[in-house]
């Protein structure tokens, strides 16, 4: 077979296994947006049965002679159809190492997991939690197992999130950050200033979502090819042409809804962004979670805490909250929406501290697959570090181990790139700044198409050509470092609360 006839056949064998990962995509969505209260057993079941077809197409034998005769020819290849071939070898390698019935079982676990945690979490109940944790943690160092990973399980699970990563290397940077990152938060929350925490209640929630869908439309989200929902944790699913995001409400609390979503849209840009004729392969796939993640946080914090971004929607805002505004002032709301005040759970955080739930999650996560942690003694270890990195003590497990959904699918390995993403988001600020320097007066205006344009250009575009460190290093020129992140939070919150 000629390499064109192989190729194609093999974008074709690509584009069933992505369809039939969107559809998973569509039950998890819809798992946590309608799902009736008693429905979870079938749901289960479903994602089991779809999970072992999806098996079944990506260890397809015909898959691996399409790969085997293409990779025989490769230098027939362009150099993205090489890409393409990489990737879907490396792909195609861990369906075949991995049991159909090692992935029956956590596709169900994974449903299970969810509501278990769900439950828990709302009863800040951690004992009833611990046995699907510990399943959890059973299954991750299987798979790896089977990967060939052997006593590298978690490398495993961060290279699943970030290809190229390691625990090594996120060590690095995550020690070099915590040098200066906590006497800054030790700095700024000495400070005699102190947001008001007073001025924003009684927000109608109807009200929120028509505001937050004005200011992700006018980021530039396309809101004909998604839409934004309500659940219990907020999320972004989907890709290109159907993109799926939620948020959710609190009459005293918009600037969660807000900033959760435009955390979310971010994400969204970015699968929009990404080559729809790409969608099935590595072409059209996100380079990894710290990528992604440097795209909703740069949108959540760079651009949406400006003060530009506020010079033009503070107007608007007003308008939808007229009342409760009214006795508010510029210089208190823009100091509330850069609110620096330690708290216990991560998604409330504001972006000078968040970085530190990060690396306790980190370091949790390090300890319980190296062994020197039992699940069942997490909530101990979670306090200790908590008072430790945020001055904090949980009172409940609610707010402190039950908080976040990430290990209730199994999603070990991911948190780091919350903090990886927050380092390349402020690499690729000043990248952008120095090219376009009145990109921010544009902010004022309601113009980020510049913005929008250069990411869809730089990194969108790339799909999954280069790994978060090589991208880094492609577009800003620099190895990815603390560096810039530091800078930022200096030029932002010193001047708020140290001036």
């Amino acid at each position: 077979m000629k390499s064109d006839a192989a190729y194609a056949e093999l974008n074709d064998h690509l584009n069933r296994i992505h369809q039939l990962g969107t559809i998973g995509q569509l039950l998890s969505w819809d798992e946590q947006v309608n799902l009736p209260e008693d429905s979870a057993d079938q749901r289960a079941a479903q994602h089991s049965v779809l999970a072992e077809t999806a098996h079944t197409a990506e260890m397809d034998p015909r898959l691996g002679e399409i790969l085997t005769e293409l990779e025989a020819g490769v230098s027939a290849l362009t150099h993205e159809q090489q890409v393409v071939v990489k990737e879907a070898r490396r792909d195609y390698d861990i369906a075949t190492k991995l049991p159909a019935e090692f992935v029956r079982e956590k596709a169900k676990q994974s449903s299970v997991g969810y509501h278990a945690w769900a439950k828990a979490r709302a009863e800040s109940d951690f004992a009833s939690y611990v046995p699907v944790l510990e399943k959890n943690l059973e299954l991750a160092q299987r798979e790896a197992a089977y990967l060939g990973w052997g006593d590298r399980a978690y490398d495993y699970m961060i290279d699943l999130h970030d290809p190229g990563m390691s625990a090594a290397v996120i060590s690095e940077l995550f020690g070099e950050l915590k040098k200066e990152l906590v006497p800054l938060v030790k700095q700024i929350t000495a400070s005699s200033v102190k947001p008001r925490t007073d001025i924003l209640r009684g927000f109608p929630c109807d009200a929120q979502r028509s505001f937050l869908h004005e200011v992700t439309e006018k980021l530039g989200f396309n809101y004909r090819r998604g839409r934004i929902d309500v659940s219990l944790h907020p999320f972004c699913s989907g890709t290109g042409s159907d993109i799926r995001m939620t948020t959710r409400f609190h009459e005293d609390e918009p600037l969660d809804s807000l900033f959760s979503s435009i955390h979310e849209t971010g994400h969204g840009l970015y699968e929009q962004g990404l080559p729809a004729e790409h969608h099935a392969n590595a072409l059209g796939r996100a380079a990894g979670m710290g990528v992604h993640e440097s795209q909703s946080r740069l949108w959540e914090n760079q651009v949406a805490r400006s003060r530009e971004f506020w010079r033009y929607f503070e107007p608007r805002f007003r308008q939808a909250f007229p009342e409760q505004t009214k006795s508010v002032s510029s210089d208190e709301l823009y100091l509330a929406i850069n609110t620096v005040a330690p708290t216990l759970i991560r998604v409330d955080a504001d972006e000078v501290t968040y970085n530190l739930h990060i690396i306790l999650r980190f370091e949790i996560e390090q300890r319980l697959f190296a062994g020197t942690l039992a699940v069942k003694d997490l909530p101990e270890a979670w306090n200790a570090l908590a008072g430790e990195l945020l001055g904090l003590t949980p009172s409940n497990d609610r707010e402190g181990v039950l908080q976040d959904v990430h290990w209730s699918d199994g999603a070990f390995g991911y948190f780091p790139s919350y903090c990886l993403g927050n380092m390349m988001a402020a690499q690729l600020w000043y990248s952008v700044l120095d090219q376009h320097p009145k990109l921010t007066d544009e902010f004022a205006k309601g113009d980020f198409t510049w913005l929008l344009s250069w990411l869809q250009k730089n990194v969108h575009a790339e799909g999954k050509r280069y790994d978060a460190l090589a991208l880094t290093e492609k577009v800003t020129g620099e190895k990815l470092s603390p560096a810039a992140l530091m800078r930022y939070l200096r030029e932002r919150y010193v001047p708020l609360y140290c001036s």
